[in-house]
């Protein structure tokens, strides 16, 4: 390949994993990319597990076997069949080299100096594969993973120029690696807590815009609970707001404890004592139950009074549930209810009749009705 390909494929590789917006597709990219580059017929992105003592395939991308999954649940392999991308690297790297790639082939060792690798070439001979390049991936100063590019049998075999680029690529893939958890790590911040490590607001109205178009397209059940935690005021007047941080940070245990027991449902702090559980796919009755508990296992915490609960479902007859916006309201309003009542167990939207109060409420707001925060009104969509 001449230079101007490689640098070519070089900027097509670093595009390609900078337009990726998750690690799934940044791996995927990093070992298309070098498959591309390299003229491979399959390439494999694979992390080193230090604390399971594996390499786990990341990807794979090209012509796959049939055991080889695009992205692997399962697929990994002890470290120590392996040696190279241990001790060979370590030893390598503290005598002041480079972490260079080589060539196996399926008669052994073609290019590089890491040593015959049995696994290798064994896995080269059972998938019809002539010869394979194997390039150390290293970030943040340690070795992280490799980079796998194979040919087929009957196809030229890699040589050592392929291996000494394929070193270069292993560069621009670790740099597109740790922009991917940078970015990851943004995103992470933008959707969590602080003070809880709960999800917030924000991820609370992403997830529940996608879950309410699933429900109208494939009427999937989505139900929000809605929380106020009672007496956070006076447990910060009294005690100080570091005890009232603990009460929060409490409480959202109690919550993330609670919301295990529906799958998949995420569990928040919308802001100040307000929390909610969101749940796409449980019945009605089964988050029903779970908030029951969630109220229960609020009103034995040592600090606080306890939690007003709010549960809307369009599972319930509550109406047709066109927007995030409607749904939120139902939840807010039946926890606007259980608070006036001070209901020890949660109000449930659409479950007192054809004239429900909650329902009611959410969709005429009486004039006469105290105020929310003007923070609660904006996300809500109240008027």
């Amino acid at each position: 390949m001449g230079e101007d390909r490689r640098l070519v494929a070089v900027v097509a590789l670093a595009q390609g994993m900078a337009a990726a917006h998750t690690p799934r597709e940044s791996w995927r990219a990093a070992a298309l990319g070098a498959c591309r580059a390299l003229s491979g017929g399959f390439a494999a992105l694979s992390v080193w597990e230090r604390d399971f003592g594996r390499l786990r395939v990341l990807a794979n991308v090209g012509d796959r076997a049939a055991d080889e999954d695009e992205f692997p649940e399962d697929e990994a392999y002890p470290v120590h069949q392996f040696p190279e991308i241990t001790e060979f690297l370590h030893e390598r790297w503290v005598a002041g080299g480079e972490p260079n790639a080589w060539v196996e082939t399926a008669q052994g060792l073609a290019a590089g100096r890491p040593g015959y690798c049995h696994q290798r070439v064994a896995a080269l001979r059972r998938r019809n594969r002539g010869s394979c390049v194997v390039a150390p991936i290293v970030l943040h100063g340690r070795a992280w993973g490799e980079l796998y590019v194979a040919r087929s049998a009957g196809t030229p075999v890699f040589e050592r120029a392929d291996a000494d680029f394929a070193t270069v690529l292993a560069a621009v893939v670790a740099a597109g690696l740790a922009q991917t958890e940078r970015l990851e790590e943004a995103r992470r911040l933008a959707f969590t807590d602080a003070l809880t490590g709960l999800a917030n607001r924000r991820a609370v109205d992403v997830r529940l815009e996608e879950a309410v178009e699933r429900h109208r397209t494939e009427g999937v059940v989505v139900s929000l609970v809605v929380c106020d935690l009672n007496g956070l005021k006076r447990v910060n007047d009294t005690l100080g707001h570091a005890v009232g941080d603990r009460l929060l940070e409490r409480f959202g245990s109690v919550l993330s404890l609670c919301g295990a027991m529906l799958p998949g449902a995420l569990a928040a702090r919308l802001g100040g004592d307000e929390f909610c559980l969101l749940a796409v796919g449980p019945t009605a009755d089964d988050v029903v139950k779970v908030a029951d508990d969630l109220c229960r296992r609020a009103g034995e915490l040592e600090l606080g009074e306890g939690v007003a609960c709010g549960v809307a479902s369009t599972g319930d007859p509550i109406g047709p549930v066109r927007s995030a916006r409607r749904l939120f309201r139902l939840a807010d309003a039946a926890q606007y209810r259980a608070k006036a009542v001070r209901a020890a167990r949660p109000v449930v939207a659409g479950r007192e009749g054809p004239d429900d109060p909650v329902v009611r409420l959410a969709d005429e707001p009486p004039s006469g009705a105290p105020e929310r925060p003007a923070e609660r009104r904006r996300f809500r969509g109240r008027p």
